[in-house]
């Protein structure tokens, strides 16, 4: 058996990197030596751009925050003939929001998958609670230290329980004897009391340090030492400040004398002398906010007598007589605990051979024992692993279509631009753009699914348009929510896209009055249709055309227009395109299905083989740079992708991927080959977390979709934009699927 663990490592000083350096000797070494069956290496996790010397058994490195080293990395893992992956999982090691850049590697594993989780968070933030959700998902095995975590999981995050793995956290089978701990530190002469580990507000100290007046009043002989560097975090962004306070508290209670802080990251081995040489360990965190605790572990297998605040792990680790609980920030009651202990030297004794017969049963080797049979059991099993199956069209997975989110974002006026979050941020007012996606959205959600709000909310769209339209047919596109026009004429997209609305609506109209209304803003436009010249604004236009030449075949002239335009598209290409590269421009840059999806719509009025063929060409060209894994990967506007150059991964948005789905929904209406259902539902499927960071962008409860992905994660801010995208997504998969079943 071959295993491939990913987690921190030493030389990092990081408690997860200690529990991989255990968990792996644990498993590859009994007694001292290698086994013959088990062999294994480590991916370690390297923190914003720092570099170790790792021991021989890390083969890879990944920085925290390059998502590019993940993919290296489970291409790897995959090639390395493991038979099994561990991942060691806490949300600060790894990089993008909540560490989010960790999903796509998991995603691609071809190995079957344990993961141990170190940290729970009982009120996840939304991205906290879809990426521990999706990790889930996809481990064949989860293994907790807690019983708490248990609950967790299965009442928060909805895991199933026969997933979930209870192993006690591991300690070191290291034995020091007492008295010859204190010798050798200078403590012969001591009563010592002993927090460990990094240190941070979170840890309460200030608490042991409030109580020690009142015992070293009795305990003159008391020593409190704090052993452990302030947290890297903490560091990076307060420096010293928490230390520098807990050394002003002691100063100003006339402690100095009876606090040592040692700011050193202590080795394993010294680490369980001084925990021998105690006599009391303290762990005073100041909420119950602590699914796991190695240090307290630690304490425990040690044989300590250990003295904590009620957290989750110490309320399970130290049941049962195995140790004593305080409230939190409770300086008087940890006092009346210490002078029982000092008091009563039987109660003490008793303690720490309660905690020792314990931590004899979760040695390190017994541990990694049951974390081998776990990895035996699953591969005898013939584990199912989680590699991305076919696509197919399949209706059933979508949510359910609501326009809850855009009545939201509408009012009187319009639908408006920007939300924060699920909520319409009112200072960013409307623009054109967004009011024809929605007036598009709302006439197909009601001619396929007879939406009463979806035609409620139509006329209010198509007067915005109305409005916004100059005297010499062009658009303005910006107006702030106190109704002032923010420009003169907008861009030539805006124009397409309004356009584009009014042709389906010429087609698609609900009754005669938004039929009229919409016909005199078309043609009074259409005088501009020629002079357009940019090719988005020219793609989007065609589109409109399109859709109203369906309705009015006979329009000679239109047709005439659309030619012309269709051309002028073609013309771009010529002077464009290579043998490597098919394509309009000298680069990929945004909206880029709109293009190919242009020159399809152009070809079903003219029956041009010229047209029809650089439409193919320039689809499936699009089609290998962004569909090449079996799912979209959108390029980003960040720096987009430029003949010659590398692609831009971030930031993704929306209306490329609707983009992506309308073209293959026409080239399937053109030729009904089903091979473009399965790439429109891929394309759809980027909204439900087929995408490069296995993130949804569809947010389950506001029914809005978030506004992309960047560096950093998912940007949840639920945009016009961005929720008009996914809901004329959704609404051209059904109407695929219907087109399907006619045809089947």
């Amino acid at each position: 058996m071959k295993l491939a663990y990913i987690g921190t490592y030493p030389p990092r000083e990081c408690g997860i990197g200690t529990f991989t350096m255990n968990l792996y000797r644990s498993m590859v070494i009994n007694n001292g030596i290698i086994r013959d069956s088990i062999d294994g290496f480590i991916v370690a996790m390297n923190d914003h751009d720092q570099t170790y010397d790792y021991p021989e058994e890390v083969k890879l490195t990944i920085r925290q925050e390059h998502q590019r080293d993940y993919l290296s990395a489970v291409k790897f893992i995959n090639l390395s003939g493991a038979d099994l992956c561990i991942l060691e999982h806490e949300f600060g090691i790894f990089g993008g929001q909540d560490g989010v850049y960790i999903l796509p590697l998991l995603h691609r594993l071809e190995i079957p998958l344990i993961v141990t989780i170190h940290t729970i968070i009982k009120a996840p933030s939304y991205n906290e609670k879809a990426i521990l959700v999706e990790i889930c998902r996809m481990a064949n095995k989860i293994v907790v230290m807690s019983h708490k975590a248990i609950e967790f999981l299965t009442s928060i995050y909805n895991v199933e329980r026969e997933k979930i793995v209870f192993i006690d956290h591991g300690v070191p089978d290291i034995q020091f004897g007492q008295v010859k701990s204190k010798e050798e530190f200078n403590l012969e002469n001591k009563k010592v009391l002993l927090t460990f580990g990094f240190i941070g507000r979170n840890k309460g100290i200030e608490t042991v340090i409030k109580a020690l007046p009142k015992v070293i009043d009795k305990y003159p002989d008391v020593l409190y030492m704090v052993l452990g560097k302030t947290h890297p975090n903490v560091l990076r962004y307060s420096g010293e400040e928490y230390r520098n306070y807990l050394q002003h508290l002691v100063k100003s209670l006339n402690l100095n004398n009876h606090v040592f802080f040692l700011n050193e990251y202590i080795n394993q081995k010294e680490l369980f002398k001084y925990l021998s040489a105690a006599d009391i360990y303290i762990t005073p965190y100041i909420n119950e906010a602590q699914i796991t605790s190695g240090t307290l572990s630690y304490a425990i297998g040690v044989g300590a007598a250990v003295v904590s605040t009620p957290y989750w792990h110490a309320a399970e680790l130290l049941a049962d007589g195995r140790g004593k609980l305080f409230n939190f920030n409770d300086s008087d009651g940890l006092s009346a605990i210490l002078l029982e202990l000092l008091d009563n030297p039987d109660v003490l004794k008793n303690l720490q051979k309660k905690a020792y017969d314990y931590g004899r049963k979760i040695t390190w080797p017994k541990t990694g024992e049951k974390y081998i049979a776990v990895a035996k059991k699953i591969l005898e099993d013939e584990p199912k692993v989680f590699v991305k199956k076919e696509i197919i069209l399949d209706p059933l997975i979508l949510p359910p279509f609501s326009l809850a989110h855009i009545k939201r974002l509408t009012d009187d006026t319009g639908i408006i631009q920007h939300a924060k979050f699920g909520i319409p941020n009112l200072k960013e007012g409307y623009c054109l753009d967004d009011n024809a996606r929605a007036l598009l959205m709302v006439l197909m959600a009601y001619r396929q699914k007879k939406n009463s709000l979806a035609l409620e909310l139509s006329p209010i769209y198509l007067s915005y348009i109305h409005y916004m339209q100059n005297k010499d047919g062009t658009f303005r596109n910006l107006l702030s929510f106190n109704r002032n026009f923010l420009d003169e004429v907008g861009l030539e997209d805006s124009f397409g896209r309004t356009i584009w609305a009014l042709g389906y609506l010429l087609g698609n109209a609900p009754n005669d009055a938004y039929y009229q209304t919409g016909r005199l803003v078309f043609f009074d436009a259409s005088q501009n249709f020629e002079k357009l010249q940019s090719i988005r604004g020219i793609a989007n236009t065609m589109v409109g055309i399109s859709y109203y030449l369906r309705s009015s075949p006979s329009d000679d002239s239109m047709v005439e227009k659309l030619r012309n335009l269709a051309y002028k598209l073609i013309k771009h290409y010529e002077e464009n395109s290579s043998s490597n590269w098919k394509w309009f421009e000298p680069l990929l840059a945004y909206d880029n299905g709109m293009l190919p999806l242009a020159l399809l719509h152009s070809v079903e009025i003219l029956k041009d083989d010229k047209i029809t063929e650089i439409a193919l060409e320039t689809m499936n060209f699009l089609t290998e740079i962004t569909l090449k894994d079996g799912y979209l990967s959108i390029i980003g506007n960040e720096k987009w992708y430029k003949k010659g150059g590398e692609r831009s991964m971030f930031a993704q948005q929306p209306v490329d991927a609707l983009a992506m789905v309308l073209m293959y929904h026409q080239a399937f209406h053109l030729t009904k080959d089903k091979e473009y259902l399965t790439k429109l539902f891929a394309c759809f499927m980027w909204f439900l977390g087929e995408n490069d960071l296995r993130m949804n962008l569809f947010d389950f409860e506001t029914k809005g979709c978030c506004d992309g992905f960047e560096s950093y994660g998912v940007n949840r801010n639920q945009g016009a934009e961005s929720s008009l995208a996914y809901l004329i997504s959704h609404l051209t998969v059904l109407l695929a699927f219907e087109e399907f079943e006619k045809i089947n």
